[in-house]
């Protein structure tokens, strides 16, 4: 048996185009292929030479070192964006393993959540 709800939302691009939400979120998941996870960051490397070492790789959007918010010591880990997939690719394959500061650093697509 249905269980249907009263009042029930359903999103105008699913009625028009059943596969629209596919294309809505495959779209969103292609800019999580420009953003880079980087751990093993030294507690020292900072967001200007965290850009420094990938701008050798492409146009970089934005650069997030993660700190802790009462100490404001970094994590050792952060995230940087690029202009483009093909930058990003070629960044994550030259970099991991690379040493910044004295780390061996580990370099990831980015989830979105």
């Amino acid at each position: 048996m249905l269980n249907w709800r009263r009042n029930a939302v359903i999103p105008l691009v699913r009625l028009l185009h059943p596969s629209g939400a596919r294309a809505s979120s495959s779209s969103s998941s292609s800019s999580c292929c420009s953003k880079l996870f980087v751990a093993g960051l030294s507690y020292d490397t900072n967001e200007t030479a965290l850009k420094d070492a990938f701008s050798h790789h492409g146009h970089i959007i934005q650069v997030k070192v993660i700190c802790h918010p009462v100490t404001g010591k970094s994590k050792g880990y952060g995230f940087v964006k690029f202009a483009s997939e093909d930058e990003a690719a070629a960044a994550l394959h030259k970099m991991s393993g690379e040493v910044i500061d004295g780390r061996t650093i580990r370099v990831h697509y980015a989830n979105n959540g």
